[in-house]
């Protein structure tokens, strides 16, 4: 067994995250790959669009900028490669704008990107087939802004077989990012499923940059003081899968099992059949051990065959949206701004139908401050502070271009104490809604352009059906025997939420292993359905994820349409963790009067 080490960091979470991650990864000496994702399904739509008004455009221009620009000379000196999907829609583009700013500086490094991943061009072919939806079976929109492939590590690796020092790829899934370079040094096979797991879950854990080191932790307090100078991931990956989670040194944030537990649930679905491109991950026994400071070494995680089929990810247009947002202060203020909010839709409806345009498709009022994203479960009474939001959709731009007109005037014609108008008009921005389907990996053809040629790749096309859905059945709801007394869930558990589409998940994970048995009897998927009653409107599924002591809990038509689709203030579910741990758990009176839980 080969004692090789490779050091991936994570430099990048998404489109807009802070540039100080690179430096930070660049100049601690601590890595032998950067990593930086910066795609998400809204994403490609919005580069769609710019490529559209400009072919030179259609990728996110930061990672030139604020990457390539400031550090191509010292990646070069230290041996770093990269490997983005900074391609977006245009990975040529993108190559090329990187090549004329390594050509300005004389820094000699070679470019590749990969391409195929864009499946626009089979659209009407798919639609004449009957292309169905992944989950409600409808068929395809009749227009579609934006269609890519979630392809996967193989052809990273080949590229970097190739001679490539930095990949740009479109839409490949986050975690081939990592699991590419590994692929590549390791010589692993397209049928080493477990350590294709494993390189994956290391791309899963450094994915979304500091969520790993104490980034969006349940436990905030003990990452605070350090979030300034938060630490980006390192993952130390060895030749049999297994790899150590880590920081710079340094830098603030922290890696424990806690922190890279609950990156490890984020937004997944069954532990034991987490699809991805290359491999079906089998996360139900992960282990997580703490093996020094800031340093915790994940192991046990198991791979299966991958499907013949890629996820597709399209978008298409479905009307326009604008979200206001007013100060109340006063007297009742929760109550004065939802009667404000309440009068805007009446008086622009009344608009509407004057001028023949049609009502609403939706609307959204929430008063913040008054804890109304909490719905029934809100503490909040007499506030004198609160935000107003009034979130609208229509699918007439001229309607929503009225609604912004109209919110000014609440200043002089309803509420006292209004304020907030300093930034103008809020804007109009058309609303791109989330397709996926599935698509056979050999009508999928990929290639590696480098050096003025173009490497096909080949990947397998053979595999497992899809693994159905299928959650076990909960164990029955139960009480301790004798006294108790009620705890917030958070006194037993921490967890993390996560979106996909128009559902989130919420992973729950037992602080000790003696307090699984206890959430399991009482946080049944009925009890959660119940309780996030307000945000859920399809079931709720649950599925044990023994290795890390928990459970992850799947809330179907639970984002009001996710994306820039919906009009809530949280349309991702980031709060949807939060909310659950003040689910009340009885445990025994003991607990409580030991200190072994606080009341």
């Amino acid at each position: 067994m080969s004692d090789k080490i490779v050091r991936l960091g994570g430099a990048s979470g998404f489109w807009g995250d802070t540039p100080e991650g690179a430096r930070q990864l660049v100049k601690s000496g601590q890595v032998d790959y950067l990593v930086m994702d910066y795609l998400a399904e809204i994403t490609m739509s919005l580069l769609a669009r710019a490529k559209a008004k400009d072919p030179a455009m259609g990728y996110p221009p930061d990672f030139v900028s604020q990457f390539i620009g400031p550090y191509a000379r010292e990646i070069a000196e230290r041996g770093i490669k990269v490997v983005c999907n900074a391609g977006g829609v245009n990975p040529l583009a993108c190559r090329d704008a990187v090549a004329k700013v390594l050509a300005d500086q004389g820094v000699n490094l070679k470019v590749a990107a990969i391409v195929g991943d864009d499946i626009h061009g089979m659209i009407e072919e798919l639609r004449a087939e009957g292309v169905k939806e992944v989950q409600s079976g409808a068929p395809l929109p009749k227009t579609i802004v934006s269609a890519n492939a979630y392809i996967g590590a193989f052809p990273i690796a080949a590229a970097l077989a190739a001679g490539a020092d930095i990949v740009v790829t479109g839409r490949a899934a986050d975690s081939a990012l990592a699991l590419g370079p590994l692929i590549y040094e390791f010589g692993w096979t397209a049928a080493d499923f477990d350590k294709l797991a494993s390189g994956t879950m290391a791309g899963h854990v450094i994915e979304c940059g500091p969520q790993a080191t104490g980034g969006i932790f349940t436990d905030w307090r003990l990452v605070a003081e350090g979030w300034h100078n938060i630490g980006f991931p390192i993952a130390e990956c060895a030749a049999d899968g297994s790899f150590i989670v880590t920081k710079p040194d340094g830098t603030g944030g922290l890696v424990s099992t806690q922190t890279v537990a609950e990156q490890i649930t984020y937004e997944t679905g069954d532990p034991a059949n987490y699809i991805l491109p290359d491999v079906v991950c089998d996360l139900s026994g992960v282990r997580v051990e703490q093996v020094g400071k800031d340093r915790v070494k994940v192991t046990n995680v198991r791979g299966k065959a991958p499907t013949p089929t890629y996820k597709v990810s399209a978008t298409y247009p479905e009307g326009f949206r604008s979200i206001a947002t007013l100060m109340v202060n006063g007297i009742d203020a929760a109550e004065k701004a939802q009667a404000m909010g309440e009068a805007i839709l009446k008086r622009t409806s009344l608009i509407f139908v004057r001028e023949g345009l049609g009502d609403y498709v939706d609307t959204s009022i929430e008063v913040l401050g008054a804890e109304a994203t909490y719905g029934p479960h809100g503490r909040a009474r007499s506030v004198r502070e609160v935000i107003l939001k009034v979130g609208v959709r229509h699918m007439d731009k001229k309607a929503v271009d009225i609604f912004t007109r109209e919110i000014a005037p609440a200043a002089t014609g309803m509420g006292q104490g209004i304020s907030g108008f300093a930034g103008g008009r809020p804007s109009v921005q058309p609303v791109l809604r989330l397709y996926s389907f599935l698509l056979d990996k050999a009508r999928v053809k990929i290639s590696v352009e480098l050096d003025g040629k173009t490497i096909p790749v080949s990947v397998s096309t053979e595999g497992q059906a899809v693994p159905p859905y299928q959650p076990k059945p909960a164990a029955p709801t139960s009480a301790p025997s004798g006294a108790t007394k009620t705890v917030p869930l958070v006194e037993l558990a921490h967890g993390r939420s996560g979106d996909k589409g128009n559902l989130s998940n919420i992973a729950i994970l037992a602080r000790k292993p003696e307090y699984r048995d206890l959430i399991a009897g009482q946080l049944t998927p009925e009890a959660v359905k119940n309780y996030m009653a307000h945000v859920v409107e399809g079931t709720v599924e649950r599925y044990d994820w023994p290795g890390l002591n928990g459970f992850n809990f799947i809330l179907n038509a639970s984002l009001g349409g996710g994306g820039v689709a919906s009009l809530r203030y949280d349309p991702q579910g980031k709060a949807h963790a939060q909310m659950l741990m003040d689910f009340p758990i009885a445990v025994p009176a003991g607990w409580v009067r030991d200190g072994k839980v606080s009341p």
